[in-house]
């Protein structure tokens, strides 16, 4: 049973940093392409970054400069470090696990349960 474990939400203000967690389980992690995504309410559910098992990686234009996605194979867990956060990045945050073969159907894949993270102004 697939399993991912966010955390690491939280409050702040703007112009603060969070880092966030994932760590997963179930899945042999080294063969899934890794995913952050975020829903803020009443919006639809956004990719914020990626990274593949090789580690390469991509960024919503909104987060480019700001957030870095990384992994630790050892671990079975990826990071995002989110700095300079701004009001707008408010959302529930979602891990993501899919299958390298299915890299472009995220639905296709396993979802974490969601950390809240909120900025204030």
């Amino acid at each position: 049973q697939v399993q991912l474990a966010e955390s690491g939400g939280g409050l702040v203000q703007a112009g603060g940093s969070l880092r966030l967690s994932c760590a997963a389980s179930g899945i042999i992690f080294s063969d899934n392409v890794m995913g952050w995504y975020r829903q803020a309410p009443g919006k639809q559910r956004d990719l914020v970054a990626r990274i593949t098992p090789g580690a390469s990686t991509s960024y919503a234009d909104s987060v480019k400069g700001r957030f870095t996605i990384s992994r630790d194979n050892s671990k079975s867990t990826i990071y995002l470090q989110m700095d300079s956060l701004k009001p707008e990045d408010t959302a529930v945050y979602y891990c993501n696990a899919v299958h390298l073969r299915l890299a472009h159907h995220p639905d296709l894949g396993s979802w974490g349960q969601g950390t809240q993270v909120t900025v204030s102004s």
